[in-house]
């Protein structure tokens, strides 16, 4: 840990709906920051024009802001070092390059496509120990190279790597590393946009960032990023190179294979953002208490370490992101519970266009069902026959066979019951046809209120039997227990 504030980043870019690595890079950044009282920035690295989609960068901000990881300095608020968004810092990478052309660090290359496609076939045909360009156009000239076959107009700028370069390096979290040794790497690509290894570094350098936290696809790069900060004459940031996520089966989660490796499918399935970001803590790093896996992000904060960050991948398991997203809807009040399932119904689209009265109702019914549910998108189907008029309410078939011979009796004896009831409340409608039922006819209360279970929610599984009546009201009661007497 460091005494001084730290500057840390997450740099996105937008070729899509957001990663989860991006939420799960963005915590342990922001821990970071925050337990240094230092600065989280986001930067946004769209040099990538080929797999740029205009929306994406908007869904990176919604999503980051859904999850309550908010950024110091970004391209959304500024900053005292904008640009954050590399396409608008394109005048900023062009001075280096061309320091690094005349220091002998990097030269031009006039290769086409198709010159490398065939090299590396031949490397790849020949089982080569030696992979990588093949340096043809270093010390040539335009004139020189355009001599020879697979010559391209407009060429690109490689970094010249030296055959004694340095690939160990100390991590953050997993002590000395050693990378593979790599190749002339292209810097700034034919249209003018560096490519993300110069980007990154320079962005580092320029921002400030003290700590570069990142996944750990990234170490193989590393010595290539630490030789542009030599040879530009400028100090390293720290690194730490986080585990990758993994699926199930140990393959990485990647979001042609997972749904939920989208940020915004969390969303679309009725997470609360607060169970999604303890998980995410949980992930390579132990609980903040042994044995408890709930904790606050400031509870997480206060005792973070790199020290205590697992290397082995971890596994994504939604079974546990379940059960805290359970924990953290029981948690709820009842009332910001409602608010809550109201708002996603609306937003996906589940409850098209409720009344005042629809709202009114759901506020008073979700308590119902609070500690049934796993996600928010539960609510509103667990509550359906609540907003389902009484001539449209389907009655389960397979229920229904399943009534017993007494079923109905049963029926009968509960509308005589309930027919004269004074106060319409569930405990006098619970005591009502327990006296009926239960005593009445002798049944046991499994027997008993199953029918009437059936009548009225049209299933044999529901939330309370009681409660849902009395927000029904007597006569949509009545009404449904006729119609299932008409079927029995």
């Amino acid at each position: 840990m460091t005494a001084s504030p730290a500057r840390l980043r997450v740099a996105p870019s937008p070729t899509g709906d957001p990663h989860v690595g991006t939420a799960y890079m963005s915590l342990f950044n922001l821990a970071y920051a925050r337990a240094t009282g230092g600065a989280f920035v986001l930067r946004i690295e769209d040099t990538d024009r080929a797999r740029y989609v205009a929306s994406s960068e908007q869904q990176i901000y919604d999503t980051l802001h859904w999850l309550g990881l908010n950024w110091d300095e970004g391209p959304d608020i500024g900053g005292p070092y904008a640009p954050y968004r590399q396409s608008e810092r394109l005048d900023t990478y062009r001075p280096y390059v061309d320091q690094l052309i005349e220091a002998g660090h990097a030269y031009y290359c006039w290769c086409s496509t198709e010159r490398l496609a065939q090299m590396r076939a031949e490397q790849q045909a020949a089982k080569s120990p030696v992979t990588g360009y093949d340096r043809l156009c270093d010390g040539k000239t335009r004139e020189e190279r355009a001599q020879l076959p697979g010559f391209s107009e407009t060429p690109v700028v490689r970094m010249r790597i030296p055959d004694d370069v340095e690939v160990s390096f100390t991590d953050l979290i997993r002590g000395e590393v050693n990378a593979p040794v790599p190749d002339d790497q292209v810097i700034l690509k034919a249209d003018g946009f560096p490519t993300y290894h110069l980007a990154v570094v320079v962005d580092d350098h320029l921002m400030g960032i003290t700590h570069v936290v990142r996944g750990e696809e990234w170490i193989s790069s590393t010595p290539k990023h630490l030789l542009l900060y030599r040879w530009l004459g400028w100090e390293a940031p720290a690194f730490a190179h986080m585990p990758l996520l993994r699926n199930t089966d140990k393959s990485k989660i990647s979001k042609r294979k997972n749904p939920a490796a989208r940020l915004t499918w969390f969303l679309e399935q009725g997470y609360l953002p607060e169970a999604l970001r303890n998980f995410l803590q949980l992930l390579a790093y132990p609980p903040v208490v042994e044995g408890a896996d709930v904790a606050s992000f400031e509870e997480f904060v206060a005792a973070f370490d790199w020290a205590k960050v697992n290397t082995t991948g971890p596994i994504f398991d939604l079974a546990k992101l379940n059960a805290l997203n359970g924990h953290y809807l029981r948690a709820l009040s009842p009332e910001d519970l409602a608010e809550r399932v109201i708002e996603f119904a609306v937003r996906e689209g589940q409850w098209a266009r409720p009344t005042e009265a629809d709202v009114a109702l759901l506020r008073r019914a979700v308590p119902l069902v609070q500690e049934r549910l796993v996600l928010l998108s539960e609510a509103v189907p667990k509550l359906a026959y609540l907003f389902t008029t009484d001539a449209d309410l389907v009655i389960d078939s397979d229920a229904l066979a399943k009534t017993g011979p007494d079923a109905a009796a049963v029926i009968a004896a509960a509308t005589s019951a309930l027919d004269g009831l004074g106060e319409w409340n569930h405990e006098a409608i619970q005591a009502a046809l327990r006296e009926a039922l239960v005593d009445g006819l002798g049944l046991k209360p499994k027997f008993a209120f199953g029918p009437v279970r059936l009548a009225v929610t049209g299933s044999n599984v529901s939330p309370p039997l009681f409660e849902s009546m009395e927000l029904l009201g007597r006569e949509s009661s009545l009404a449904r227990m006729a119609k299932l007497a008409a079927l029995l």
